[in-house]
């Protein structure tokens, strides 16, 4: 069957260039001497995460415990790092049963968290490794100083079921110097009391190609690089080649020359602008612009006509992939315009 005729709205993910994306940055990475950790935000697929593993990263990121217990659902994931504080009884009694299936590890950015992980994990027979989540500008989670980072390092190490696994950070765009500044005193300040600090765990789609102006970070997180988005392709980060994820749409409706309708709204491309004009990048058609989101309706407009019929099929590069991919239950693997099978999203909707 040919992509074109899927009904739509749908999400279509070109394998082929899931591929190539997966292969090319962990080369990249493997040159630089960098492990690379993927963030499965991004897809939420445990298929597409062995494909990454077996292209040779170290582990995968997950943001929740839900996100990797759905991981861990068909097996071949056995190093996993989840990026959030944890907190409540029942998410700390998953997390343990989590740390049965695989090498786990875990932020913490607070003593109210790392007190729970150890109250939970000192019965268990394997220390929980935990490492310090550090703000080093993107005004998130994290600690504020490389004092404070110090700091909770000692609890860590101190606190029974746990151990200090290194600093994680998500570093804000263009400001690495500022970063490294920041790991780097931290680092130095926790080994000055015979701590190691194994790994200094890093990450951040648009700056994925300049990781050496971080030179302290040991490993690198990212998500958006396996299907990449229209924000990459503004920054230059990625091209329109490079993009695996497209949403495909009809047009149902031109209601003057100059504007018509197709029937993926916010529902599908979501909302996010990223600063950009307009919600997504019409291939074919760059001169168009998705002006206007209702739940089931996208607006797109010209200055001149539009070119569109109803009943056209439009593939477009959302701003944003890694929302798109938790819109809808299952995506379309394809091979350029070959439909290969409908892939369930597993973790989608796992935000606990």
């Amino acid at each position: 069957m040919n992509y074109t005729e899927i009904e739509t709205p749908a999400v279509l993910i070109d394998l082929a260039i899931v591929r190539q994306n997966i292969t090319k940055y962990q080369k990249y990475c493997d040159d630089k001497g960098l492990h690379l950790r993927p963030h499965i935000k991004t897809h939420k697929i445990p298929e597409l995460a062995k494909l990454q593993l077996s292209s040779g990263a170290i582990g995968i990121t997950c943001q929740k415990v839900s996100e990797a217990e759905a991981m861990l659902s068909e097996g071949g994931v056995d190093d996993l790092l989840i990026t959030y504080n944890i907190y409540g009884r029942q998410k700390l009694e998953r997390l343990k049963d989590l740390s049965k299936r695989c090498h786990l590890s875990v932020v913490a950015d607070n003593s109210v968290c790392v007190k729970g992980l150890s109250k939970v994990f000192k019965e268990t027979d394997k220390p929980l490794r935990v490492l310090v989540e550090c703000d080093t500008g993107a005004l998130r989670c994290g600690v504020v100083t490389p004092e404070e980072a110090c700091m909770l390092a000692k609890e860590i190490n101190e606190e029974p079921g746990l151990e200090f696994g290194g600093l994680m950070t998500y570093p804000p765009v263009s400001q690495q110097s500022k970063v490294n500044d920041f790991l780097e005193r931290a680092k130095n300040l926790i080994e000055k009391n015979n701590i190691k600090v194994d790994v200094v765990s890093i990450g951040g789609s648009p700056n994925m190609w300049e990781v050496e102006k971080i030179p302290v970070g040991t490993e690198y997180r990212i998500g958006t690089y396996i299907y990449n988005d229209r924000s990459l392709m503004e920054r230059r980060v990625c091209s329109e080649q490079d993009c695996a994820l497209t949403v495909l749409s009809s047009v149902v409706s031109t209601p003057t020359p100059e504007r018509a309708v197709i029937d993926a709204g916010s529902k599908v491309l979501t909302t996010d602008l990223f600063g950009l004009s307009g919600h997504g990048h019409i291939i074919g058609y760059p001169e168009l612009v998705i002006s206007q989101l209702s739940e089931e309706h996208a607006c797109i407009t010209s200055d001149g006509p539009t070119g569109l019929s109803i009943g056209q099929k439009l593939r477009i590069i959302p701003n944003h992939a890694c929302v798109v991919s938790n819109m809808l239950n299952e995506v379309i693997f394809v091979e350029g315009q070959k439909f290969l099978k409908t892939q369930a999203v597993v973790a989608r909707g796992m935000v606990l």
